[in-house]
């Protein structure tokens, strides 16, 4: 999941190690953008090497080009997350969704389960509501989305409220600051899959140095600010939580387990390798079937989605002769 090194620092390179389906493997066509969002246009500028591109540094510049991605090619036409609230990088959102429909169609003959039939829980939907927008534009899936942030989640309801998709999405609110499943699921809800994009900062000033290391690393630190500019925001329910993204992550696997028989693939996103070992570890006393490592990669950040499930293969096959008929 590779985004161009652009900046204006190093020579543009394609996307292509995006999921063969993800709409933006290649450069983005800014003309075509801005057509169909023109407010993008005051951001885009030509480059050393000739090509346009915008400062991925500016929050603004990368909300309009979310803005212009989200409308030309998922048909989103109204949508906006307040400031702070992270503004996420579309490729890379997509190449999750992606890649979990690969994921299902291995035990369903290959075919990959399209329309409102498949259902998707979404962790931590945010103020972007960025799974859901994207997994149901892409492959028509229903979606329950799920937020300890009653401000996020009015704005993703005002987002699902512009664009008339009320019908394909449903927003819960997780009343508990350490409940993941628990408190917004049914005993007998079914899901066939879950996914998450966990806080993985035990603090915000984890996060900060984070960023900062980053810019430092590209060139681009901020001498007018103390701290970095965070270009695609997040607040601290969103980016932090006590223990970071291995407590977050084990802490799901073990609630899981209760809900063993109502979904067929649980998956998270897991940013840090240092975090691996430590969570293969619950997995393994989870009494998980089966579980895969997808690796995956935009720009200078490295990442994998993390899926377990409780079902073997017979088990997942007969999932699909039940959910499809």
């Amino acid at each position: 999941m590779t985004t161009r090194a652009a900046q204006g620092r190093s020579p543009p390179a394609e996307k292509n190690t995006l999921h063969p389906r993800n709409p933006h493997r290649g450069r983005y066509d800014f003309q075509s953008l801005i057509a169909a969002s023109p407010e993008l246009a005051a951001f885009v500028a030509v480059n050393e090497y000739g090509n346009e591109t915008i400062n991925f540094v500016d929050p603004a510049a990368v909300k309009a080009l979310n803005r212009a991605l989200l409308k030309h090619d998922y048909g989103i036409a109204d949508w906006d997350v307040p400031a702070q609230y992270l503004c996420p990088p579309i490729p890379g959102r997509a190449d999750y969704l992606h890649y979990l429909a690969d994921l299902l169609s291995e035990s369903n003959g290959g075919r990959i389960p399209r329309g409102n039939s498949v259902r998707v829980l979404d962790i931590g939907v945010g103020a972007n509501c960025i799974y859901p927008l994207i997994g149901h534009r892409a492959y028509g899936w229903q979606f329950v989305g799920t937020d300890i942030d009653p401000l996020a989640l009015n704005n993703a309801q005002h987002i699902l409220d512009a664009n008339q998709m009320n019908a394909a999405v449903e927003l819960r609110l997780q009343q508990s600051r350490t409940a993941i499943f628990a408190g917004v699921t049914q005993a007998d809800e079914l899901f066939d899959l879950t996914l998450c994009n966990p806080p993985f900062h035990a603090s915000l000033a984890e996060a900060r140095h984070g960023s900062q290391r980053k810019w430092k690393n590209l060139g681009k630190e901020d001498d007018k600010h103390k701290s970095p500019v965070l270009n695609f925001g997040g607040q601290s329910l969103e980016l932090c939580c006590d223990g970071g993204e291995e407590a977050f992550v084990k802490r799901m696997i073990e609630e899981s387990r209760s809900g063993q028989s109502n979904c067929l693939w649980f998956t998270t996103l897991v940013s840090k390798s240092s975090s691996l070992p430590h969570v293969y570890r619950a997995l393994k006393y989870s009494g998980a079937k089966q579980d895969r490592t997808l690796e995956m990669s935009q720009g200078q950040k490295k990442s994998r989605i993390l899926a377990w499930t409780f079902m073997d293969q017979d088990q997942q096959r007969e999932w699909w002769s039940v959910r499809q008929k």
